[in-house]
């Protein structure tokens, strides 16, 4: 379910991304439209996503088991404090904008600074519906119920599109921030009903009982690293903007394309599969969690090196058929897709990290994780830095990458040491067996390209689209076919998960 509706967010998604393409092109406003989302992004990030990601679910579902009267007084002293901090916290970046926006995009120009600071106030009343959003889906998550917070991206998706449709006509670009102000309320609200049919009503509860002081001691180190991570961002956009006009746009625009598989696959797992390893380590049940993590970890390295391939090969095609239309040029595709060519190096490791880092939360181990994730900002910094020297913002995406990679393998290091066997040998057997026929397909597609680039006209839409499908369909159909031949275990996974979705969809007819 949630794999399903991530698909439908990210086809609107790219449905978004198309529409502030052609509409603005990579320029100085869809620069400014990005860098606007960072300061909202790291009070949000940082206290919402830093409490539920590690802390709120374990202890909410412990309680919620043993007393859900308890329960629900937890989830609204977390929910009432968050939210008042939010506000407070919105309230002062509000007025400190005009001296904090210089400071993250020391590159842009007069002009382009003042709706910076513009669209950043509009945009922080978002994180006020996002916080009550996020607090509701953690109970759902918790309560292993998905759809609501599976459609929740869906409708902000659409809140976006109807303000660069609707809104920005009407209101002029502030309408672009009052669009992603809306979609934030649509995000709400379409949990809330399943939430309260689930028995969660709200109170107004200040109480700081031992499970609240739990919660808040949990978070403190994701916090923490979620802070170092948000510095992150705001130095690669204070970076971007000392670049050519244009550069925020094209890498917030190429790490949208490369993220649809990463929140496809190993988000939408690592969501689902959470609940699975808390309960696991708090029956005491070990193999369950080891076979458990394998079973993921192959069956994501089975499908994510195979696209990550295919990515790398068919950039330029993705990015002129996603975006290449209105004011999006040539110069533009160009620069969009090597940046998306960077990201796919690391799309594997991208799309492993949140269920390795997951691994630990279920542990109640949320220093690990940090420790790990502050030395591999500390690196994408420096990278980010040299690199984009002689690469510009290709230089970032490269460096983005690099420090991916260290995130995963240090990730999968400290918690095979923390947990001992993890099924080792068939997962590196399936690494190795995966990566031969991805080469192999990629090899396949390669020569499809050259071969189709003659038989079509390559200056039409339809040319290239049809270029870029025949040799991924080509890519794919072999790169089954030999893990067929050598009788992959992970294609036999996928098969009888297939198996069991369609059974269960026929019956529910």
């Amino acid at each position: 379910m949630i794999t399903f509706f991530t698909i439908i967010s990210k086809i609107l998604g790219l449905l978004r991304d198309r529409l502030l393409a052609s509409y603005f092109g990579a320029g100085s406003l869809l620069d400014s439209y990005y860098a606007a989302f960072k300061l909202p992004d790291l009070i949000f990030n940082t206290l919402v996503l830093g409490a539920l990601a590690s802390a709120f679910i374990p202890v909410f579902t412990r309680v919620w088991c043993q007393d859900k009267i308890i329960a629900v007084k937890l989830a609204n002293s977390i929910f009432n404090y968050l939210i008042a901090a939010i506000i407070c916290l919105s309230s002062i970046l509000y007025f400190t904008a005009p001296w904090l926006i210089p400071i993250i995009t020391p590159g842009f120009n007069q002009p382009t600074m003042a709706q910076t600071i513009n669209f950043t106030r509009i945009m922080l009343l978002s994180i006020v519906f996002f916080t009550a959003s996020n607090v509701i889906g953690g109970i759902l998550n918790s309560l292993k119920k998905f759809f609501s917070f599976s459609l929740a991206p869906v409708f902000y998706n659409l809140g976006i599109i109807l303000g660069i449709v609707i809104l920005y006509p009407i209101f002029g670009p502030a309408g672009l921030s009052w669009g992603v102000v809306f979609g934030s309320i649509l995000h709400f609200l379409i949990q809330l009903p399943e939430a309260i049919c689930s028995g969660w009503r709200y109170h107004w509860i200040w109480h700081i009982s031992p499970d609240v002081k739990k919660i808040f001691k949990l978070m403190i180190p994701r916090t923490v690293g979620l802070i170092a991570g948000q510095i992150n961002q705001m130095v690669i956009t204070a970076i971007a903007s000392t670049l050519a006009i244009g550069s925020i746009a094209v890498f917030n625009l190429a790490n949208n394309l490369q993220s649809l598989p990463t929140s496809i696959l190993g988000v939408s797992l690592a969501i689902a599969i959470f609940p699975v390893f808390s309960e696991a380590l708090a029956r005491h049940d070990h193999d369950h969690f080891v076979q458990t993590f394998s079973l993921n970890f192959r069956r994501l390295i089975f499908l994510i090196v195979p696209i990550s391939v295919l990515i790398l090969l068919l950039r330029a095609q993705l990015v002129r058929i996603i975006l290449g239309f209105g004011n999006f040029d040539w110069q533009d595709t160009y620069y969009t897709a090597q940046t998306l060519g960077w990201f796919s190096i690391s799309l594997f490791a991208q799309c492993l990290t949140p269920m390795l880092a997951r691994s630990f939360y279920a542990l109640e181990d949320t220093k690990t994780p940090v420790y790990i994730s502050i030395t591999v900002i500390a690196i994408n910094i420096v990278g980010s830095i040299f690199f984009s020297r002689a690469m510009g913002v290709e230089g970032l995406a490269l460096a983005y990458s690099l420090a991916a990679i260290i995130n995963m393998l240090m990730l999968l290091f400290f918690l095979r040491i923390k947990v001992g066997y993890l099924d080792d040998k068939k997962i590196v057997i399936s690494v190795i067996k995966t990566g031969i026929n991805s080469f192999l397909a990629g090899s396949v597609i390669y020569l499809m390209l050259q071969i189709m680039a003659y038989q079509v006209n390559m200056r039409t839409f339809f040319g290239i689209f049809t270029q870029g499908l025949i040799a991924g369909l080509a890519g794919i159909f072999i790169y089954f076919i030999l893990s067929l031949i050598i009788n992959c275990e992970e294609i036999i996974i996928v098969k009888k998960f297939l198996q069991r979705y369609f059974k269960l969809l026929f019956r529910h007819e």
